[in-house]
């Protein structure tokens, strides 16, 4: 208990063990009766280093630590890594890598925004949800696996291409995935837009003007639910956005309602995207010729000499770009995600910084939820989309 202007506060602790804080996030609540007067975000509980355990890598055992940030969106973040390295390599790749990479990060995002509107409905009630929304998410982890043989760090991409090439019976099943995915977000929507309980949580909540949002450096949904139009695949195209057609869905108040509705637009802006990918998918190799840099196909392995010894030089000691220093930004499902890497010349980078967005999306917390109700606090923290993991690089 603490006095505050007179009256008689109490300090709560919402975390870090609550399961509305999706992941170890402790928030410390200053409340007089049920309203927020102050809240605290305390971050740091799953701390894992990941920047600075790069830096002591070689640049291609830098991968498969950047699944573990956003676990639920393992392809953005591979993406990120490679893009900015193959900048600094000045590599330039196919447009079968292209549109390989662009297919399956969309996949990612709506996967990943699966996972979001199954626990952001559950933290709010609708139990269904869960069960339904996973359901779904697993036929894009089928894919996962069916691509690089894991269905969560799948770790596919690779700098200069991808780690094998796309299974045969892949368009098959991601035409699948096109077909009915689209008819169960009908659902989705049939039992959430307009239900009565889930609007009465969540419409005018943890509301957020565009001045607001753009002060805290929001990006993602979080911003574009403030009705600001801003998407880094649009903004700054890479991976050959420029060359698919979509469109950024904008929310007008900014609050849970209109993030939640961002959300569900962008799942079928992804899965035109994903259609256009897999419909215009190219023939071609699915890595770049560039020896010493990129790993030789298995089978040259088996019976080049010189690929042998490529391989061989490269796993040991790893390749040394030239000095030098660059930032690579994607659209990840949570919002930008960007990757500055710097080379002093040696086979491992000299600092590695990432931005993460549920680290700077979380920094608007408090201004969402002070001055409205304990209750609202949970709909905020899950409108949001924060993932740990990212939080806590």
């Amino acid at each position: 208990m603490s006095a505050a202007l007179g009256k008689r506060t109490m300090t709560l602790n919402m975390g870090p063990q609550h399961p509305a804080t999706h992941g170890v996030l402790r928030v410390e609540l200053e409340l007089d009766g049920e309203t927020v007067v102050k809240a605290t975000p305390h971050i740091g509980y799953l701390h894992t280093g990941i920047e600075k355990n790069a830096e002591a890598k070689l640049y291609y055992k830098v991968m498969p630590m950047t699944d573990r940030m956003d676990y639920l969106a393992p392809m953005s973040n591979n993406l990120g890594y490679c893009l900015a390295m193959e900048k600094l390599l000045a590599l330039e790749m196919s447009d079968k890598i292209i549109y390989a990479r662009v297919l399956l990060t969309e996949l990612t995002r709506i996967a990943s925004h699966l996972v979001w509107v199954g626990t952001h409905a559950l933290d709010l009630g609708a139990m269904s949800m869960l069960l339904y929304a996973f359901r779904d998410r697993e036929m894009i982890i089928d894919i996962y696996e069916a691509v690089s043989g894991q269905r969560m760090m799948s770790t596919y991409f690779r700098i200069g291409g991808l780690a094998h090439d796309l299974p045969a019976n892949f368009d098959r099943e991601v035409k699948k995935i096109l077909k009915v995915i689209p008819e169960r977000i009908k659902d989705y929507e049939r039992l959430l837009t307009d239900n009565k309980i889930f609007r009465n949580r969540t419409v005018g909540v943890a509301s957020i003007s565009a001045e607001d949002a753009i002060s805290y450096g929001l990006t993602g949904p979080s911003l574009r639910g403030s009705g600001v139009n801003y998407d880094v695949r649009k903004a700054n195209p890479y991976c050959g956005y420029e060359k698919f057609e979509f469109n950024v869905p904008l929310g007008e108040k900014g609050d849970v309602y209109d993030r939640y509705l961002v959300r569900m637009k962008e799942i079928q802006q992804s899965l035109k995207i994903a259609t256009q990918a897999i419909e215009g998918m190219p023939e071609g190799p699915y890595q770049v010729h560039a020896p010493g840099i990129v790993l030789p196909p298995k089978q040259d392995i088996l019976t080049k000499m010189e690929s042998l010894i490529f391989h061989f030089k490269i796993i040991t000691e790893g390749f040394k770009p030239p000095k030098g220093a660059v930032y690579q930004a994607i659209e990840a499902p949570k919002g930008e995600l960007g990757y500055y890497i710097s080379s002093d010349g040696s086979n491992k980078p000299h600092r590695m910084r990432v931005r993460p967005p549920s680290f700077v999306n979380l920094s608007a917390l408090p201004k969402m939820i002070e001055g409205r109700l304990v209750a609202d606090v949970v709909a905020a923290i899950g409108s949001i989309d924060i993932v740990l993991g990212e939080v806590d690089r």
